[in-house]
């Protein structure tokens, strides 16, 4: 168990709806960290050395010492020469958000694959660091007899991270493998996949719980959940679905992790559906929602069909939900907590993926009973039939397993 630690958080000034203090304490209590004091700076102009003013570093040293404070958190990625000085005259440990973020995430990744993510991740990050240092151990190695050691030393850390970052891609790759043949497996199977993206504590968690009726550990924390998982659901009409629940988004979220978590994010790209589940009771609902919509353009998948659920309906007055139903006119209002308008969506998904469906007829010898299974599994039946040579069925089904049993279909 480590030290409990008190921090004092730097942010920016607060800007329109969006205030980056709030989220910066809800990133530093679902780090373990309690907030003891604030301070607010204009980071429009940051200086080389120090990122804030002398003075303000003074004033906060002195504020450390005040409160008693071991750790400072600034909402902003430090350079290694920045933080290294604020120390030096703060006599505190400073962290930056990125760090912030790679410490959250490391204390939630609960599967091997979102451990070596994050250690990757980290890894990333350190070498950046090492980069940082390096240019500064160049300029100061100057001299007779000073040349070298301290670039020695340094290629030998950069070696033994890159070294690792090898490694932890190589152990990856393996298992983004085993990932592919499951993909392979639920094509072949034409399981429609959903995926639910969205802000982090949008409330996605508790819409997977709520739908198909599952206990993944949820609560009012940032980034609780970061492994994809997974559940079959029945979202009306005999239709099957795959829903999985992704890692949360977040303004600045550090291109590391984006990079690490890859093959986590790569369900996005197979998706059918996209849930973009919107946390309708806060206060930056559309700075919120640009972030996600901006990832997805990054992952090259803003063009996949998508459904906006605006959630945690039941916190908004009457007045508030006219509003954003101005805003997001296709938007459907849920609650995932008490499971308000939870039929609402699943007949949307339902209605969706009835585009993708169609009615055919088939006949089916006896000795292929197995097909016959498959079309009841993923088909809605509209008429049966026995004969003597065997079954003929029609059925509504998907568009393409209609084309992988094209050749019992029948006109007739």
């Amino acid at each position: 168990m480590r030290e409990k630690e008190f921090a004092i958080l730097v942010s920016d000034k607060k800007c329109c709806n969006y205030d980056p203090l709030e989220e910066l304490k809800q990133l530093t209590k679902t780090a373990g960290a309690e907030t003891i004091d604030c301070l607010r700076f204009d980071f429009s102009h940051p200086t080389a050395n120090l990122f804030i003013g002398i003075g303000q570093a003074e004033k906060l040293r002195d504020l450390c010492v005040k409160k008693n404070a071991n750790l400072i958190i600034f909402d902003r990625e430090l350079s290694p020469v920045q933080q290294r000085n604020l120390e030096e005259i703060t006599q505190v440990k400073v962290i930056d958000r990125t760090q912030l973020i790679l410490d959250i995430f490391a204390q939630h990744a609960s599967s091997r694959e979102g451990e070596l993510q994050v250690e990757l991740a980290q890894a990333n990050y350190m070498l950046t660091r090492l980069t940082g240092k390096g240019t500064e151990l160049s300029q100061l190695a100057g001299g007779i007899g000073t040349l070298g050691p301290g670039e020695t030393k340094l290629e030998y850390d950069r070696r033994k991270i890159r070294k690792h970052i090898t490694l932890l891609n190589n152990r990856l790759k393996k298992i983004s493998l085993h990932r592919e043949l499951q993909r392979k497996k639920r094509k072949e199977n034409m399981v429609a996949l959903v995926v639910l993206i969205g802000y982090t504590n949008s409330g996605k968690t508790t819409l997977i719980n709520r739908i198909a009726s599952s206990n993944f550990a949820q609560g009012d924390k940032l980034f609780l959940t970061l492994d994809s998982v997974m559940r079959k659901i029945d979202v009306g009409n005999n239709q099957k679905a795959i829903l999985v629940d992704t890692v949360g988004f977040i303004r600045g979220l550090p291109h590391q992790l984006i990079a690490s978590f890859k093959s986590t994010l790569e369900e996005v790209n197979y998706a059918d559906i996209l849930v973009h589940v919107i946390d309708s009771s806060s206060m930056d609902i559309e700075g919120n929602y640009k972030v996600v919509t901006d990832i997805l353009k990054e992952l090259n998948v803003s063009d996949k069909p998508t459904v906006t659920v605006l959630n945690k309906e039941d916190k908004l007055t009457t007045g508030e939900k006219r509003q954003l139903q101005r805003i997001f006119p296709e938007g459907i209002f849920i609650s995932a907590a008490n499971g308000n308008n939870i039929e609402k969506l699943k007949a949307k998904l339902s209605q969706i993926l009835e585009t993708k469906r169609e009615i055919a007829k088939f006949s089916i010898p006896f000795d292929k009973m197995n097909i016959v299974s498959i079309i009841h599994e993923q088909g809605n039946i509209i008429k049966e039939e026995f004969t003597d040579s065997g079954i003929k069925i029609k059925a509504e089904i998907p568009r393409e397993l209609s084309g992988k049993l094209a050749e019992y279909q029948t006109k007739k």
